[in-house]
């Protein structure tokens, strides 16, 4: 099978193309409802336009952010985005995804309080408003590359994971371990807050650690097996945050509800059914976190980037040709996603994973919203390509169809090699040298 290319000329081609797959993606007629004001808890933002968590690799030796990030958020906040989900920025050293990842830690806390400041005043001074900013925080477990070398640190052994990134029985985290890091989401919370942050993620997708242990169904001990077991470090490490949580700064998270493999190797499916999608346990892990723990808002994602791209980001182009067409993967997202929310209707949810629409990703954005699977929408890859995007639906109706993420994958390829990531395509003058870089080094 050949990889699959976007070339629809109209959004009637894209509803012929689904009918034919037998998908529903949900398309507004207009973006009205994404220049809406929104609320959760006490908390407004001022569209539901958002920034999805996207690494640029670009931090300094000891996690503190550089001039490039500076400039990526400052960007992101001109462009009008009402929220700004920070990328992952690690809790602890040796949880680092390479050795530009950001790390908050209390040595380097004046540089973060610079760049929120900084990111806010942006925002104020383009458009009569600061954007929402959320800070993920993470521990990368498997994906964990503190020095620039792999140096997995795993909840359990995956062959799927493996074929890719080899790890032993060494490699799993005891419980003691898992145990410490809870109070480490404790201490990130309050550092996010001090940094100034509005709300700090607990972050539990994409393959990471926290992620890892939603499927370890066969670890033995405190978190493996059971659901309570599985969740355990994701709901007390939630709880610890909690303790620095107020009226102006909030504790939430960012789920995998699905993650493209078959029990036991993957959360939001069911014993016996192969990799189908089944959000039962997704469904009760947000309705735990929203009505036990207070959460008022998350965000939900799928896949991991690492190994099921299609799942988390379908593309064009990238290391594998997948056994579907990308359609289907944007419409699994919005699908899971709505099905949570619908089960959840009080939690407010951030969808993820609308750019491989290009200029369309705004009507399906819209839909959505308008039909109820989510509150509002992030964008990722699209805010690597035009991070004004949410300027231009609000001025003019529309995303700028010449400015568009085209879904080539070589963002990813850049993040991958730990090098300054951004769009090669729309940015060219600052990331195509880091991409040629890239290709000399593979050669």
């Amino acid at each position: 099978m050949k990889h699959e290319r976007f070339t629809y000329k109209s959004l009637e081609e894209i509803r012929a193309k689904a009918e034919e797959l037998q998908i529903h993606l949900p398309f507004g007629a207009d973006t009205h409802v994404l220049r809406e004001k929104v609320s959760f808890g006490n908390v407004t933002l001022e569209n539901r336009m958002g920034i999805a968590p996207m690494e640029g690799a670009d931090g300094l030796p000891d996690g503190s952010p550089s001039e490039l990030t500076l400039r990526r958020y400052v960007r992101e906040a001109e462009g009008a985005s009402g929220m700004i989900w920070f990328e992952a920025i690690s809790i602890v050293p040796e949880g680092r995804s390479g050795a530009h990842q950001l790390m908050l830690t209390r040595d380097n806390l004046e540089n973060y309080k610079k760049l929120t400041s900084a990111v806010k005043e942006a925002g104020i001074r383009a458009n009569g408003f600061a954007p929402y900013l959320v800070m993920q925080a993470n521990h990368s477990g498997r994906y964990s590359n503190p020095q620039g070398r792999p140096a997995p640190l795993i909840a359990y052994r995956h062959p799927e994971y493996e074929k890719l990134r080899p790890a032993d029985d060494s490699c799993i985290v005891c419980d003691d371990y898992l145990k410490g890091l809870e109070e480490k989401f404790g201490e990130a919370a309050l550092l996010a807050k001090e940094a100034g942050f509005d709300a700090v993620d607990v972050k539990a997708c994409h393959g990471y650690l926290l992620m890892e242990l939603l499927s370890a169904y066969h670890r033995p001990g405190l978190y493996g097996g059971s659901f309570e077991n599985r969740t355990r470090l994701l709901r007390n490490g939630i709880s610890a945050a909690k303790v620095h949580e107020d009226s102006d700064f909030l504790v939430t998270a960012r789920i995998g509800i699905y993650d493209g493999f078959a029990w036991p190797y993957g959360f939001g499916v069911k014993e016996g059914a192969g990799a189908a999608p089944d959000m039962e346990e997704p469904i009760r892990l947000i309705r735990l976190l929203h009505e036990a723990y207070g959460l008022p808002m998350v965000n939900l994602t799928m896949g991991n980037p690492y190994v099921s791209t299609h799942v988390t980001r379908p593309f064009d182009g990238g290391k594998y040709i997948p056994e579907e067409h990308p359609l289907y993967g944007v419409a699994r997202i919005i699908r899971g996603i709505g099905e949570v929310k619908k089960a959840v209707p009080g939690m407010f949810i951030s969808a993820s994973g609308p750019s491989y629409l290009r200029q369309y990703s705004d009507l399906y954005a819209a839909g959505a919203v308008e039909e109820g699977l989510c509150d509002n929408m992030l964008f990722g890859r699209m805010s690597f390509a035009n991070p004004a995007f949410p300027r231009q639906i609000l001025e003019s109706g529309r995303i700028d169809a010449r400015m568009t993420c085209v879904a080539c994958g070589k963002c990813g390829d850049l993040i991958r090699a730990g090098k300054p990531t951004g769009c090669i395509v729309r940015d060219a003058g600052t990331y195509l040298e880091y991409y040629r870089e890239y290709q000399k080094e593979i050669q």
